[in-house]
């Protein structure tokens, strides 16, 4: 196991078509060796020619709003169905107004509902740290652009792991915010009391930067590790090496040891709680959508389709019922970190699976990552994936969880025992 160095660009060993298109009369040329990009997603809007993000590049993930560009969400009945938005997702304008240059609009999984990081309509994204494995989903065109070095961070978003999973895939850096945290105006929902702004970059540097420019200035201090073991024992045995690795070196940091904790409630399992999110999150995609699905009929995957079947499914009394159970995890889970707490997790239950991998091994995997990612969704704390490799060079990701509000102080931490653990070598 080792720390995860930056990726030389791809650009140059990998084929891939070139993308011309004038915008606000300038050509922009990128060679998208990823397959990253959206067809509808090929232009270029300049930013600010001040601030902090000056000469830096940015693509996002096709939820975000541009004006001017219809939204496509993943699916291209969608894209047919909507008209292009007269304003700007201002966490984009932000970005932009920061000095971040905006390479247009990236593939996710159809309209944000999995994990794996196909899509049948606009294809798989590369993974080019693993070229012959998934780039994780649903942000999976903003890990790949990422990873091939083609951009220098990338919009995502993060509901039930959209960003951890893809991050941990593709070996980068990958935050889901505090929900709440970033306004998710601009941006197409797919869950609601779920859904967060998120970003993924390939250099420390970068990721914190972005993260100066859209999270809120707060003063936080960790004082203490909890340490879950019902969480590394989902990690593929691949992963163990870095779990020890990252609290180790966490516990060096703030001088203090890990603290086994009981993350379950008496007589709950993993599997109680992602149930539980499911059931929950599943009726909020329906109230978001369902409306749309049932009047445009639009061709979806099939897991996908199956997904929104069973999301029409869900009575508002089941989901009331298994709101009340969400509810009293969010508040036992907060408790166990308090105001100053932080806890090691893996950010997938395995590295990324092959491309060639049967649907029933695609099933198993979502449902093992659900039950690590979906203690962060239901919490509504922030979780950053650092990434790693394994001793062969594949790529995964560690996380460090914490308390609300804790975003930017979480994350400089990350990047301190990153930066800690490699100069140890």
């Amino acid at each position: 196991m080792a720390f995860s160095r930056p990726l030389v660009n791809m650009g140059a060993v990998i084929q891939g078509a070139k993308l011309f298109m004038i915008f606000m009369g300038r050509a922009f040329d990128i060679e998208d060796c990823a397959h990253a990009w959206v067809p509808h997603g090929k232009f270029i809007i300049d930013g600010s020619p001040h601030g902090r993000l000056q000469s830096l590049r940015f693509a996002v993930k096709d939820v975000f709003d541009v004006a001017g560009n219809v939204t496509g969400f993943g699916n291209p009945t969608w894209l047919d169905t909507h008209q292009a938005p007269t304003l700007t997702s201002p966490v984009v304008q932000s970005l932009l107004d920061s000095g971040a240059s905006l390479c247009g609009k990236l593939i996710c999984d159809e309209m944000t509902y999995s994990l794996n990081g196909d899509n049948r309509h606009y294809g798989t994204p590369l993974n080019t740290k693993a070229p012959d494995c998934v780039p994780g989903g649903s942000s999976s065109g903003s890990a790949a652009a990422v990873a091939a070095g083609l951009v220098d961070f990338a919009l995502g978003t993060d509901t039930g792991g959209s960003v951890r999973v893809p991050a941990s895939y593709c070996g980068v850096w990958g935050l889901r915010t505090t929900h709440g945290a970033i306004p998710v105006a601009g941006v197409i929902p797919i869950q609601p009391g779920f859904d967060t702004v998120a970003w993924l970059a390939s250099e420390a540097d970068v990721f914190e930067r972005v993260g100066e420019v859209l999270l809120p200035a707060t003063q936080h201090t960790f004082k203490h590790i909890a340490h879950f073991e019902d969480l590394w024992r989902l990690a593929d045995p691949a992963m163990k090496p870095g779990l020890v690795q990252v609290e180790k070196q966490l516990s060096q940091t703030l001088g203090c040891e890990a603290v086994t904790r009981d993350l379950l409630l008496p007589g709950q399992t993993l599997e109680d709680w992602r149930l539980a999110y499911h059931i929950v999150s599943a009726r909020q995609a329906w109230l978001a959508h369902g409306h749309w699905i049932t009047q445009h009929q639009p061709e979806l995957a099939d897991a996908i389709a199956q997904r929104f079947a069973f999301a029409e499914t869900v009575s508002p009394a089941q989901a009331a019922e298994h709101q009340s159970k969400l509810t009293a995890i969010r508040r036992h889970v907060r408790a166990l970190l308090g105001e100053s707490g932080v806890a090691v997790l893996p950010s997938s239950a395995v590295t990324a699976p092959r491309l060639t991998a049967d649907p029933t091994t695609v099933d198993d995997v979502r449902m093992r990552t659900m039950r690590l990612t979906c203690v962060a969704g239901i919490a509504g704390l922030p979780q950053i994936s650092i990434p790693l490799q394994t001793e062969s060079g594949k790529p995964y990701g560690i996380s460090l969880l914490g308390p609300a509000g804790s975003d930017l102080a979480l994350l400089r931490l990350a990047t301190k025992i990153a930066d800690e653990a490699m100069a140890r070598g």
